[in-house]
C-alpha cells in the first residue's frame, strides 16, 4: 500500500474515450496503490436509470434538471466488487447494458447533470489518502490540479472488441460492428459536446494502449503513478 499526507488526497485523474482501457485500469491502481476508486461512469448511469424508470423518453434539460433532487447514488465495495446504489437499490447489473451505456452519453451532455455530477465526485474523494478517478473530463473539469494525470487512447477496433469481451464476460450476448458503430458515435458526441467535452489536459501523460496487454498497461502506467507520488511526497508537484 501506499501512504499519501492526509491532510492533501493524492487524486489520480485517468481520461479516455469509450473502451481505452480507464475502468479496468483505475480498478487495478486502485488495488496496488489502496486507493479509494471512483466509478464516475456508473454516476451517470444511475442518473440515466432513474429517468428512464420514471418514464423519461427524450433526455433534454427540461425534462431531466427536475429529477435530479430525487436521486441518490451511493458507490460502495463489497468483497472486492462494486455497487451501485440509486436511492438504497443496487442497480449495478442493470446499469451495465449497452443500452444504459447510450443512454448515460445522452444525458451526459445536459450541463445541469454534468454539474450535479462534479460535485458528487468531488466530494466522495474529499475523506482519503488519494483517489482514482476516470472518466472524460476529470484532469480538465472535475480535478484540474490532479498531480497525476493519465489520458488513454487505442483504435476503434481494439475498443470494440474490448467491450465485446466484456459484455460477454457478463453473459450479454454482442456484435462487434454495433458497438464500433456506437463507439464512434459516443467519440464524437464526448468530443463536441459543450459541456466538459472530452479532451487531453495539456499537462496529462498520453498512454497509447492499442497494442498492450491489460497487464503491461497497468505495469507501466504503476510505475508513471508511483513516481509522480514519489515527486509529491518530496514536495516537488504543486
Amino acid at each position: 500500500m501506499t501512504i499519501v499526507p492526509k491532510h492533501s488526497p493524492f487524486i489520480i485523474a485517468i481520461d479516455g474515450p469509450a473502451g481505452s482501457g480507464k475502468t479496468t485500469t483505475a480498478k487495478a491502481l486502485a488495488r496496488e496503490l489502496g486507493f479509494l476508486y471512483i466509478d464516475t461512469g456508473a454516476m451517470y448511469r444511475a442518473v440515466a436509470l432513474f429517468a428512464l424508470d420514471q418514464g423519461v423518453r427524450e433526455f433534454t434539460p427540461a425534462t431531466i434538471c427536475p429529477l435530479l433532487p430525487d436521486v441518490r447514488i451511493r458507490l460502495e465495495r463489497v468483497d472486492g466488487n462494486q455497487r451501485t446504489l440509486l436511492n438504497g437499490v443496487n442497480v449495478e447489473d442493470r446499469i451495465r447494458t449497452q443500452e444504459m451505456s447510450r443512454a448515460a452519453s445522452d444525458i451526459s451532455v445536459i450541463s445541469c447533470v454534468r454539474e450535479a455530477m462534479v460535485n458528487l465526485q468531488r466530494e466522495a474523494a474529499v475523506d482519503c489518502d488519494g483517489a482514482i478517478l476516470e472518466g472524460r473530463d476529470i484532469g480538465t473539469v472535475v480535478f484540474p490540479d490532479s498531480p497525476c494525470k493519465i489520458f488513454l487512447v487505442a483504435d476503434v477496433e481494439t475498443r470494440a472488441r474490448r467491450r465485446r469481451l466484456q459484455l460477454e464476460q457478463l453473459g450479454i450476448p454482442a456484435d462487434e460492428a454495433t458497438i464500433r458503430r456506437e463507439i464512434e458515435e459516443r467519440d464524437a458526441n464526448d468530443s463536441t459536446r459543450e459541456h466538459s467535452p472530452l479532451r487531453k489536459s495539456r499537462d496529462a501523460i498520453e498512454v497509447e494502449t492499442t497494442n498492450t496487454t491489460i497487464d503491461e498497461q497497468v505495469t507501466m502506467i504503476l510505475g508513471l503513478v508511483r513516481k509522480r507520488i514519489d515527486q509529491f511526497q518530496k514536495g516537488q508537484l504543486s
